[in-house]
C-alpha cells in the first residue's frame, strides 16, 4: 500500500480505540520496552509527547519511569522547521506549539546527538522496519545526524501487515518497532 493509504488506515483504527484500549495497550508497549531494552540510569532517551487528538501512545508512562530511574529524558521541539532536543526533568514546563502539541517552553538545544534510544512517532511501520509517519520528515532529518549505534525504535498499537510501496531513498528504516504483543527487530547493522 502506498504511505497515504497506511496513513489514513491506521489513523481510522487508533481512532477508533477507545480512550481506555489506548491506555492499556499503552502500558503493554512500555512494558515489552522495558523488558527488552532494560533501560538503567544514566542512559540518554530521546522520546515523542503524544498528541492526544491523534491517540497517540501514551509516552508519558515511559518519560515517569526514565526520570524516576535517573535516565536522562530529552523531546522533540520544532524550532524555524528544525527539530531540537530539550532535556526536560520533573520541573520542566510545557505549552502547546502551533498544532496543539505540548513542548518544553525552553528553545535551548541540549546539542546530545549520543542517545542511547530514539522512541519515535508514527501511524504505521512495515516488516522491514520503514516507516508512515505524518509526512512532515522531521524525524528522516533527525535520524540522519545521530550515530548510527543509536537505536531507532518505533512504538505502535498495531503489528505490521502491509507492506510499504512508495518508501523513498531519503526514508530511514526504524531499528525496532515496540508492540502490545512483540518488539520487532529489523537489525540494520546498527547495534
Amino acid at each position: 500500500m502506498l504511505k497515504a493509504e497506511l496513513r489514513k488506515k491506521y489513523m481510522q483504527l487508533r481512532k477508533a480505540l477507545s480512550t481506555d484500549e489506548a491506555f492499556l495497550l499503552s502500558e503493554n508497549i512500555f512494558e515489552n520496552f522495558v523488558d527488552y531494552f532494560k533501560p538503567v540510569p544514566g542512559q540518554k532517551v530521546h522520546i515523542f509527547i503524544p498528541i492526544e487528538r491523534f491517540k497517540e501512545i501514551d509516552t508519558q508512562i515511559f518519560i515517569n519511569y526514565f526520570l524516576s530511574r535517573n535516565v536522562k529524558v530529552f523531546v522533540p521541539k520544532i524550532v524555524d522547521t528544525k527539530l531540537i532536543s530539550v532535556e526536560i526533568f520533573n520541573d520542566t514546563k510545557f505549552e502547546a506549539n502551533n498544532w496543539g502539541i505540548s513542548e518544553p517552553v525552553s528553545n535551548e538545544d541540549s546539542g546530545f546527538l549520543d542517545f542511547n534510544y530514539v522512541i519515535t512517532p508514527l501511524l504505521y511501520c512495515d516488516k522491514k522496519g520503514n516507516r508512515v509517519g505524518y509526512g512532515k520528515g522531521f524525524y528522516d532529518a533527525f535520524f540522519e545526524i545521530i550515530p548510527p549505534e543509536t537505536k531507532k525504535i518505533g512504538v505502535n498499537y498495531f503489528n505490521p501487515d502491509e507492506n510499504i510501496d512508495d518508501v523513498w531513498e531519503n526514508d530511514v528504516p526504524l531499528d525496532y518497532l515496540v508492540t502490545p504483543t512483540d518488539v520487532l527487530s529489523f537489525f540494520n547493522g546498527s547495534e
